[in-house]
């Protein structure tokens, strides 16, 4: 019986196994041929979704729906983005659970009526002050991918943003310096986002790899944006360490890589407040039309931005924002984050991938918390009317959804009536739909209309528009139809102007300008982008528009323009008709203009992805692009290509980079086909490999030179310190050390800059230098003048010591002590004879180092004993030695160090306050010639 079972039961689930593969292959066949009904190949186990069927991201959600719903179950998010095969989808098949609705949770409510933090001058203090004063209210409610929901409250993030912090400085990052964000939307990338800039870290968010087939431009954008960062640290999940690995070979500024798991540490106080010009944090440019841009974004900056995005919106404490957009994006890590913190709002937030596998989870969230404010793409708007069904629409409540903001992409008049219409049924007022405007150059919102007004669309003569510049109104079939975006937030400006930087009267198209508190300095390390950005005082968007009753009206991006014939073409519209030609692949299709070296000017090129093989049936498709092209814009292109899937290269948004693949056309490399998955595979195994060794060699390297370094320390330090300690006379002595240590840094490949040393008083003073490394010692022997010399001050605990007390007896050095209150003041007396007898003496007022970066509180005595022989004191910085030889470790590295003089201050009066005063003073000119930060505590 047992036996017999057992055949049983393995019969049934082979049975089962084969009927469920034969249901699936069914069903992406079907989808197959609806999608490219000409070209739909037979489907196998084995068929790629991309590569031979030429599904776009919008018909693998299309897919990922029908399958969940033929077998009544609910694919992990995940499988939308690895599963490339009907084999790989089985597998995501195996793991799904039966679809179910999340239990309700009630709608989130609160005492949210404190006001907002209007004296804040950065983040971290919005953040702070929220979690001051309503610790326990729920800032964020995080939607898993399990559709469990995980309330965080202001007081944990902070808390745990300190932990991050903490972590941060142990691995040595100091103010100011970068640090990569690749991490998914969840908790850790909430609490290292604010940990970083806590720490006093420029965060630099960006996406985790998605899949296999894009990894190879994954790598090579992200390469460059770390690169131009200088980040010297990257933060991601165990899943993508490969990666980060990879780009660590090619980035030579990142030393290391961690999880959120390596950095969490107890919570230790603030060593650094970020101010309001701080740069908050750096937001790349999506790179649809080049390479990526840092936009430099000032707490000041964003908070005025989002001040006035309050101030448009009327946010209030009724409010709930419901938000699946990315947090490496401006518009869901501003508008959606920030903007709810500083208002005080809670904010329901999703995974993007949850979104996309799922377009109805977005609306039932927006139900179940009676969300009122939201944003996304027009796309994501499109998914919703395509995909979800009346079943679903039954269950939806959206009449208190008061804001559909549409952004971020050209807005369709189309999407915002079939998304009016498709769900008005469900409580949703048209008054609610909002298309607004900005860019990352702006922070991230410029335009908003007014509220409960709804779409205003401006329907205009296409003629007059193509061949004039003007937007004129008319109907007729060839109309165009431009929605309006509203006027400029307050503290903003817009204009429009022409080419001679004239403005235009209303309903003239030009470039839009524009200026205001909330607009960027420039791009990051990039002098060349940031005199390009701007036109005096106004920066230039990119965009041509135009404005209409004061209103702006935003008609395509400024370097997307083909000029032929006379006319202006833009390249969306033929872009989306060409798109739906059958045989093309849908959203993948490239228009932009190409340079006829034989006759001096610009040729129309259509670039459109297929999987078509065949001469004959391309000829075909060639035919019906030409016409499509004629329909749409009144004349055929001057070239078409037809490229294998990916061939159109994309952001990670989904933009058309059209340069990008116009560049890709010009080299020859357009109708390359794309790489076998196997063969992608291989490559980025290979690559790996690459990487590895890279990285083995670097730290091999870093190794050799540091074992190098204390060889050649060692060779000097012994007959050195022996003819010191024999010596025993402090002019000789100092001769000798500045000679070694001159040598030391020749020998070890250590370049040393000296500037302002011919400005050192001739009489006797106290030279103020910032300690950061046992080789501050070294370098300022180096680098000071050994006649007169200068007697150091060195700390106590060396005369306890035999052969460092004959050694610094040796140099000159003065024992002071720094703990004991009645010794010091001995010290400080012996400190004031020696000035008074004619010495010099060279102290490090902070009395010691740690390998955290930043200045830290100065101890009074060089400052007291100043004051009682009437010496001055001169202020110096050194830079470089703190990252030759950090504190904690004895590896040294190659570094520069430089030394800058500073001010000579008088000496300080004999009174408490006047040595205080003089220390504050110190202590301000030091930390801008070292480079370093003036640390709290």
């Amino acid at each position: 019986m047992t036996v017999s079972t057992s055949i049983l039961v393995n019969d049934h689930q082979i049975h089962r196994a084969t009927s469920s593969a034969e249901q699936l292959l069914a069903i992406v066949q079907q989808l197959a041929r609806e999608t490219h009904p000409e070209q739909a190949p037979e489907v196998g186990l084995h068929t790629s979704f991309e590569r031979d069927l030429g599904l776009d991201s919008l018909a693998r959600v299309e897919l990922m729906q029908r399958v969940g719903k033929a077998f009544g179950v609910e694919l992990p998010s995940e499988a939308l983005g690895q599963a490339d095969t009907p084999r790989e989808l089985l597998h995501w098949l195996g793991q799904a659970a039966p679809e179910q609705t999340p239990e309700l949770a009630p709608a989130l409510t609160g005492s949210r009526t404190l006001g907002v933090p209007a004296d804040a001058q950065s983040l971290v203090d919005v953040l702070e002050w929220h979690a001051e004063r309503q610790p326990d209210e729920v800032h964020i409610l995080l939607h898993d991918e399990q559709h469990q929901e995980h309330p965080i409250s202001y007081r944990e993030l902070l808390d745990e943003a300190r932990g991050i912090a903490a972590g941060l400085q142990a691995q040595g990052l100091q103010p100011k310096q970068t640090v990569a964000l690749m991490l998914p939307t969840g908790r850790d990338y909430l609490a290292c986002f604010f940990g970083v800039m806590i720490a006093g870290g420029i965060p630099v968010p960006i996406y985790p790899p998605a899949r296999m087939a894009q990894i190879e431009d994954h790598l090579q954008r992200h390469a460059r944006i770390l690169s131009n960062a200088e980040a010297v640290l990257i933060i991601t999940f165990k899943q993508a360490k490969q990666v980060a690995l990879m780009l660590q070979a090619a980035v030579p500024s990142l030393a290391a890589i961690v999880t959120p798991s390596d950095l969490h540490a107890p919570p230790a106080p603030p060593r650094y407040r970020p101010q309001a010009g701080d740069i908050a944090f750096l937001q790349y440019t999506s790179g649809s039309t080049g390479d990526p841009k840092g936009v430099v974004l000032t707490h000041a900056n964003l908070l005025a931005n989002i001040r006035a995005l309050g101030q448009a919106t009327q946010a209030g404490p009724d409010d709930v924002f419901v938000s699946w957009l990315p947090l490496y994006h401006d518009m869901g890590l501003i508008g959606a984050w920030f903007g709810t913190m500083y208002h005080g709002i809670p904010l329901v937030l999703m995974s993007p991938l949850a979104f996309l596998a799922r377009p109805a989870l977005w609306l039932q969230t927006i139900t179940r918390h009676h969300g009122t404010i939201s944003a996304a793409p027009n796309f994501a708007y499109e998914l919703c009317v395509r995909h979800i069904s009346d079943a679903t629409l039954a269950e939806l409540d959206l009449s208190r959804w008061r804001l559909a903001l549409n952004g971020a992409e050209p807005v369709s008049p189309a999407t915002l009536e079939s998304f009016a219409t498709r769900f008005a049924r469900c409580g949703l007022r048209r008054q609610a739909l909002t298309p607004v405007y900005g860019l990352a150059e702006s922070s991230v919102g410029l335009a908003f209309p007014p509220l409960e007004r709804g779409p205003r669309i401006d329907v205009i003569a296409r003629e007059a528009f193509t061949r004039e510049g003007k937007a004129v109104p008319g109907g007729g079939a060839d109309a165009l139809s431009i929605p309006s975006c509203g006027r400029a937030l307050h503290g903003q400006e817009i204009r429009i102007v022409d080419d001679a930087e004239v403005e235009l009267p209303e309903r003239c198209v030009g470039r839009l300008e524009f200026r205001g508190s909330s607009a960027t300095s420039g791009y990051y390390r990039n002098p060349e982008g940031t005199s390009k950005l701007f036109r005096g005082d106004w920066l230039d968007s990119g965009d041509f528009a135009y404005m209409a009753e004061g209103e702006v009206y935003v008609t395509g991006r400024v370097k997307d323009l083909i000029k032929r014939g006379g006319r202006n073409l833009y390249p969306y519209d033929l872009e989306q008709a060409a798109g739906n030609v059958p045989g093309i692949r849908k959203g993948c299709v490239a228009v932009f203009a190409s340079p006829d070296p034989a006759t001096g000017s610009e040729r129309l090129v259509i670039m459109a992805e297929t999987r078509e093989r065949d001469e004959a049936a391309r000829s075909k498709l060639r035919q019906a692009l030409n016409q499509t092209a004629v329909d749409v814009i009144g004349m055929p292109a001057d070239d078409i290509v037809l490229v294998p899937p990916h061939a159109v290269l994309k952001t990670s948004s989904g933009k058309i980079r059209r340069l990008a693949s116009r560049d890709a056309y010009e080299h020859g490399k357009a109708e390359q086909p794309s790489a076998l998955p196997r063969l992608r595979t291989a490559r980025f195994a290979a690559s790996a490999v690459l990487a590895d060794l890279r990285v083995a060699a670097r730290r091999a390297s870093a190794w050799a030179y540091g074992v190098y370094m204390w060889l050649v320390l060692a060779v000097l330090a012994l007959p050195v310190g022996g003819l010191i300690l024999l010596l025993q006379s402090p002019a000789q002595g100092r001769r000798i050390a500045r000679f070694a240590a001159r040598l030391l840094f020749r020998l070890a490949a250590v370049p040393l800059s000296a500037k302002g040393i011919e400005r050192l008083p001739r009489e006797p003073h106290v030279l103020l230098v910032n300690h950061s490394s046992y080789l501050d010692a070294i370098a300022l022997t180096a680098l000071l003048p050994a006649v007169p010399g200068y007697a150091f001050a060195a700390k106590r605990e060396f005369a306890g010591q035999p052969v460092m007390r004959s050694l610094m007896t040796g140099l000159g050095a003065l024992f002071v002590e720094r703990f004991d209150a009645r010794r010091g003041a001995e010290d400080v007396e012996r400190m004031a004879e020696a000035l008074r007898g004619g010495q010099s003496v060279v102290v490090f007022p902070e009395g010691t180092f740690t390998r955290e970066a930043g200045l830290k509180p100065f101890h009074a005595g060089a400052f007291l004993a100043a004051a009682k022989a009437a010496a001055p004191l001169v202020v110096a910085g050194l830079r470089g030695t703190r990252t030759g030889l950090r504190a904690d470790t004895w590896l040294p590295r190659r570094t520069r160090i430089g030394f800058e003089l500073g001010p000579v201050l008088a000496p300080p009066g004999r009174e408490w306050a006047a040595a205080v005063q003089s220390s504050t003073q110190a202590r301000v000119a030091m930390a801008q010639l070292c480079g370093e930060f003036a640390a709290i505590g």
